[in-house]
């Protein structure tokens, strides 16, 4: 369609008679009415110089008319609608039982940043495959200094990737994918896990300090914040424990808690556990099938439930529509609210500091270092990957990958089999 105007100034230019280019400050933009569509596309073309705004305006006055006659439009939704668009799929995948609450808050958390990088207000239709890729460097060098792994990128760049695919093939865009820059080989091997990961002597610390800000916070648990502490401190001393992932830990019941064995006696005198069986339901775990293990338990869920149930019928007692207690989350304040994990972060932050934990800075210490700890011990003491794998559902392979690392202890073993390396002392077997 021609343009209807007709006269223009210095600073207007005629593109084939159905485009103009024109002046907005220093910069050059282009105006094209789209007759299907009945609006005026318009963009900046990013230059001040004006030879340069002609050679970009006839090049998107090209690409706009071949996408119309491809029947494509060019007003699209905005990354933000997007993003909008797709969790609401992912929501109903939740509700089908394709993907876990947690998995979900996941991808929510990840799309988040890329909308911090991309621009909310960005058009879907605008994209272009190397949009993103300095999507590394601009995760990784945060004006708040937080230190976010190449992993956690990795990620990231996978959700980003499935959201844009799910979006193309409803034509809400003309791409499928972003090139994201390769990103360098991470070293699986002992010492990058090491890194992430608690040694014996320091979760010992870190169990007496957690047991100590547990006693305190006790001594008046109906005084403000006292209970976060406590909660807070049993799922941490819980999580060392087990392993459980943290979604599959926050959503267990005390229904799924089952007391096989009490005041069961160890080698040393003072060495009574309990042996709990915990079952791992499908729908709160990443690889959604149900899995039971039993753990030695030092009395830390007993205590738990001995402080939390009688305040909860207590509370209720008068209510009757209120759910049984074995219904109810065992690491929440008022069983029905899951700790979040901002909290669980914070008190954990508070466990590094009064346990002293050394060389923070240069290691990736977080809540779910208490799993790296729990697998690496297990094989470290012989257990196979198969065990392994079969109480914190994940594969064998993943175990062999990731966690299969040799310690010094064992090279040193390996090396003197005849000899037990402990405590940094060579003992004959």
């Amino acid at each position: 369609m021609p343009l209807k105007k007709q006269t223009f100034t210095a600073d207007e230019i005629e593109i084939y008679d159905e485009a103009v280019v024109y002046k907005r400050g220093e910069y050059w933009q282009m105006r094209m009415w789209l007759g299907k569509e009945k609006k005026y596309a318009r963009f900046s073309l990013r230059t001040r110089n004006r030879n340069t705004a002609i050679d970009k305006a006839k090049k998107y006055y090209h690409e706009l008319m071949a996408q119309q006659l491809a029947g494509k439009t060019y007003f699209s939704k905005t990354t933000k609608q997007g993003v909008e668009e797709y969790l609401k799929q992912r929501a109903l995948d939740v509700e089908a039982e394709l993907i876990v609450k947690g998995r979900y808050g996941t991808i929510k958390t990840h799309l988040e940043h890329w909308l911090d990088f991309i621009g909310r207000d960005t058009k879907l239709k605008e994209l272009e495959r190397t949009d993103c890729e300095n999507y590394l460097h601009s995760r990784t060098k945060t004006k708040k200094k937080i230190n976010v792994s190449q992993t956690t990128v990795a990620n990231e760049q996978s959700t980003i990737n499935a959201m844009l695919s799910w979006l193309y093939r409803r034509n809400e865009t003309y791409i499928e994918a972003f090139d994201f820059k390769p990103l360098k080989r991470i070293d699986r091997g002992d010492e990058a896990l090491r890194r992430s990961t608690f040694t014996d002597e320091e979760v010992i610390v870190v169990k007496q300090e957690l047991e100590k800000y547990i006693t305190e916070a006790k001594r008046n648990v109906d005084e403000e914040g006292n209970m976060s502490k406590v909660i807070n401190g049993y799922y941490l001393l819980i999580s060392i424990i087990t392993g459980l992932r943290r979604g599959e830990q926050l959503q267990l019941k005390w229904s799924d808690i089952k007391w096989l064995e009490k005041n069961v006696k160890g080698q040393a005198e003072d060495d009574i556990y309990s042996l709990v069986k915990i079952t791992v339901r499908a729908e709160t775990t990443k690889v959604r099938k149900t899995r039971r293990f039993v753990v030695k338990d030092w009395e830390y869920f007993d205590e738990l439930f001995k402080l939390l149930q009688p305040r909860y019928v207590k509370a209720n007692k008068e209510n009757k529509k209120i759910k049984a207690f074995g219904d109810t989350f065992v690491f929440s304040v008022n069983g029905m609210s899951m700790l979040t994990p901002r909290a669980i972060g914070y008190h954990f932050d508070k466990m590094i500091e009064l346990a002293e934990i050394k060389d923070t800075e240069t290691r990736d210490l977080v809540p779910y270092s208490f799993r790296h700890y729990f697998i690496t011990d297990r094989i470290n003491r012989g257990a196979t990957p198969t065990q392994v794998a079969e109480t914190c559902g994940t594969s064998t392979a993943q175990i062999e990958k990731t966690y299969y690392h040799t310690s010094e202890a064992k090279m040193i073993t390996n090396a003197l089999p005849q000899f037990e390396y402990k405590d940094g002392l060579l003992i004959p077997k």
